[in-house]
């Protein structure tokens, strides 16, 4: 009830702007994990290792902070709008072209490209949304909006269970380009965001920026931190749990779709659930709970023996840690300063994404490294135990760190 009142509280302007956002960051999602999917078949076709491929995965995050810096200093400078409009259709087009990438060392350059796009996108998504909806309304609709990314993933799996058994890798890659569709929604029902408006008039942003990092470097720091945690969990449960179920579980690519769905599904109710809880009870108490949760999950995740468990702990798996997610829009935003509001979490999220930019080719090479008892390569222990520290590292982060739940903007 508590949460239909809030979806009542809406205008339409902020409605079209919610939605707008959140297709933004789910089809930016849909682009990036469509490669996840298919890393063994693309490694064939380029004749390259798969720890060589998850390289492309690496490339991507590492150039999100580039695209959040110079997207995000647009969106300050000259609104949220118009620059959200921009990125998407630039990371729309480098998806497309990887479809047709003619050799390995171009379908780097793409990835990487297409990396500065999608970290565009959040940080200037992130702040138009929150700095537009109701203070009160703001937990939920992080949930929501953060659950844009597994929405995406969800979007994939399907995309992959329907496209790649007919027309093969590159296919997923075309239909990678249809966000660019998005803009003409964007540039018809979309408003400016209220808050910007109103700091247009009374702020000299190049004079005041200065100034700005002087003071807060230190909140920066932290969140940069607290960032490179939350990324390094994320991205730990999924990039290369597809490869898991695949090469260590032998499970077919339609299993592997459906898999892929039920804990896509769990991913979206766990962020909205938690998001929500987190306007009551707190940000950083959500966080430690939730990501507590994670850690008692990760045997029923990996190690289940039967295919009914390693279904539910996937499910549950993602229902926690993309739970926790849910609570990330609205406490970045809260704890940024008003005046750079569409740079400062999106640039401090993505050099998270940065530092946590290796994941992939980390668990590849744990998994190489254990090996079972037949000389394969052990993912399994390897997303264990990378997600046991990680998870480990994101609660004592975030219990050390500040929360400003409720402020108003």
């Amino acid at each position: 009830m508590e949460a239909i009142r809030l979806f009542k509280l809406l205008d339409r302007d902020q409605r079209n702007t919610f939605v707008a956002c959140f297709l933004g960051w789910a089809l930016d999602a849909l682009d990036f994990f469509l490669l996840t999917f298919v890393l063994v078949p693309i490694s064939q076709d380029f004749g390259r290792s798969i720890p060589e491929i998850t390289f492309a995965i690496t490339l991507t995050l590492m150039a999100r902070p580039l695209g959040a810096f110079i997207f995000g200093l647009l969106g300050d400078k000259f609104g949220r709008r118009i620059p959200l409009m921009m990125d998407i259709i630039f990371y729309s087009v480098m998806e497309l072209l990887t479809a047709f990438a003619p050799n390995f060392t171009v379908f780097l350059i793409l990835r990487a490209l297409f990396g500065i796009g999608m970290g565009g996108e959040w940080g200037l998504g992130a702040s138009l949304a929150m700095e537009t909806l109701p203070t009160e309304a703001r937990g939920l609709f992080s949930g929501i909006l953060q659950q844009g990314y597994m929405f995406g993933y969800l979007f994939a799996a399907a995309v992959y269970g329907i496209v790649y058994p007919l027309f093969g890798w590159r296919a997923l890659f075309v239909v990678g380009a249809l966000p660019a569709l998005l803009v003409i929604y964007i540039r018809a029902r979309v408003p400016e965001s209220p808050v910007w408006i109103r700091q247009r008039s009374t702020v000299n942003f190049w004079a005041s920026l200065g100034d700005i990092l002087k003071r807060h470097w230190l909140l920066f720091l932290y969140v940069v931190l607290l960032m490179t945690a939350f990324n390094a969990m994320s991205h730990g449960t999924q990039d290369m749990y597809q490869t898991f179920l695949g090469e260590q579980r032998g499970l077919s690519v339609k299993e592997k779709s459906i898999i892929g769905i039920i804990y896509a599904i769990g991913a979206i109710c766990g962020g909205i659930l938690v998001g929500h809880l987190s306007q009551r009870f707190g940000r950083r108490r959500l966080i430690i709970v939730t990501v507590i949760g994670s850690i008692i999950l990760i045997p029923a995740w990996v190690f289940s023996p039967g295919l009914s468990m390693l279904v539910a702990g996937g499910f549950l798996m993602q229902f926690t840690v993309q739970g926790v997610w849910g609570i990330v829009p609205v406490h970045l935003n809260e704890l940024s300063p008003s005046k750079v509001r569409g740079t400062f979490p999106g640039f401090a999220y993505q050099l998270g994404n940065l530092f946590a930019a290796n994941t992939a080719v980390v668990q590849a090479r744990l998994a190489e490294h254990f090996r079972d008892a037949a000389g394969h390569p052990n993912y399994a222990k390897g997303l264990a135990l990378f997600t046991l520290v990680t998870a480990l590292s994101l609660i004592i982060i975030a219990a050390i760190g500040p929360e400003k739940r409720g402020k108003e903007f």
